[in-house]
């Protein structure tokens, strides 16, 4: 018997049920498309204590009580269309977990409803992207306090782990854990936005290369500095395309998009009367990055 199963089988999906049959926890894995789940089988999932589930019934049967389904699907409507087919096979106590990036409010509403079943729900942010799943992620978890034990050593054995212990800790009830990952995402895009800017300045004002900016980059992760954005910001400027042998930071189209994790933080914030600036500076930004064609308009003209 599995003792966590894992629906939706993107990289995500894929890496977490990874990283949990790695730490020794036997996984069933569902996917609606059967042939993904053969695939992963059959390819990354070999020799670990992973097993497919071909129906809903066949995965819920294959859990031991009470069971723990992890869901990693697309956050909104397809979140409520699983949680509607999966409900009735579950028993109360059993335990639901949305790893994916729903709205916090919808993850209340979501518990709400299951609790009234019995049904235990938790609002799981995850942040690392592909490799930290893999490898380590940092988890934000909300939910009832008193079922937390139950999850609580198996997300501690999965997370990322600093002198301080494992990156993963219990924050509220409801979405609290989801509402922390979105002020989460929501300071990353300030971040990211920062280091844009600096980069724009030095690049296009300064005059600096590439490879100068990959070499300073660095020098400032050595320091006070250091981040993981830093670290990587400076790689992704070394970094020369293979084909063309030019930068690949030349060759990107300088549009960026987002999941809507950082209009949330700022639609929050503005509904509470807490000033974000810089968060809403580099929401703005993305937005603006999106007019790719109005802004080659502009720009001729203003050469004119």
């Amino acid at each position: 018997m599995a003792v966590i199963g894992v629906i939706g089988l993107a990289v995500m999906g894929e890496n977490l049920a990874l990283n949990l049959a790695g730490h020794g926890f036997p996984v069933v894995v569902y996917n609606r498309t059967a042939e993904r789940t053969r695939r992963f089988l059959a390819e990354r999932a070999r020799g670990f204590p992973i097993h497919g589930a071909y129906t809903l019934a066949e995965f819920v049967q294959a859990l031991e009580r009470p069971r723990r389904i992890l869901l990693m699907v697309q956050a909104g409507a397809p979140v409520d269309e699983v949680l509607a087919q999966i409900e009735p096979l579950l028993a109360p106590g059993d335990i639901v977990l949305d790893g994916g990036n729903s709205h916090y409010r919808d993850t209340e509403r979501r518990a709400s409803a299951l609790a009234g079943r019995g049904l235990h729900y938790f609002g799981v942010g995850i942040s690392g992207g592909e490799e930290g799943a893999l490898k380590g992620p940092a988890i934000m978890v909300g939910g009832p306090a008193g079922v937390y034990p139950q999850i609580a050593s198996m997300l501690e054995a999965i997370a990322a782990r600093t002198e301080d212990g494992p990156c993963c800790g219990y924050l509220g009830p409801g979405g609290a854990g989801h509402y922390v990952k979105m002020v989460h995402n929501g300071i990353e895009y300030g971040i990211m936005e920062l280091i844009a800017e600096v980069y724009h300045l030095l690049r296009v004002v300064r005059g600096l290369s590439a490879s100068d900016l990959s070499a300073l980059f660095a020098a400032w992760n050595a320091g006070p500095l250091n981040s993981y954005l830093v670290e990587i910001t400076a790689r992704i400027l070394a970094y020369i395309d293979p084909e063309t042998g030019q930068p690949l930071v030349d060759l990107i189209l300088d549009k960026a998009g987002q999941k809507g994790t950082g209009r949330w933080t700022s639609q929050d914030a503005l509904d509470l009367g807490v000033p974000v600036p810089t968060i809403d500076a580099a929401l703005w930004a993305r937005h603006l990055s999106a007019y790719k064609s109005e802004r080659e308009q502009a720009a001729r003209q203003l050469r004119q």
